[in-house]
């Protein structure tokens, strides 16, 4: 049996919330992030519909924000490329 069957046989359940979530399901996702003149802001609004933008929380250190789980990789490198340094990724509860 491989690995990936029997998380095949449980259903969408376990996929929900992992890197194999597609959908289009909104998560809280906190970024803590060396900012500088608002250059990371500028990346993550890149990301963001209009409901996210308005749900944007500006923490000490951070931002967190509303994003689909598939979307979180892009977003770091993103921050990466724009020399933004990334010091966490936490996702939270489901939005």
């Amino acid at each position: 049996m491989n690995v990936h069957d029997d998380q095949a046989e449980e259903g969408p359940s376990v996929i929900a919330g992992t890197p194999r979530d597609y959908s289009e399901d909104l998560y809280r996702v906190y970024f803590e992030v060396g900012e500088y003149e608002d250059m990371a802001l500028k990346v993550l609004l890149e990301f963001l519909t209009e409901e996210g933008i308005r749900s944007l929380n500006k923490q000490a250190f951070g931002y967190d924000v509303q994003l689909p789980i598939q979307v979180v990789p892009e977003v770091v490198r993103a921050l990466i490329t724009a020399n933004i340094a990334v010091y966490q990724v936490v996702r939270q509860d489901k939005a």
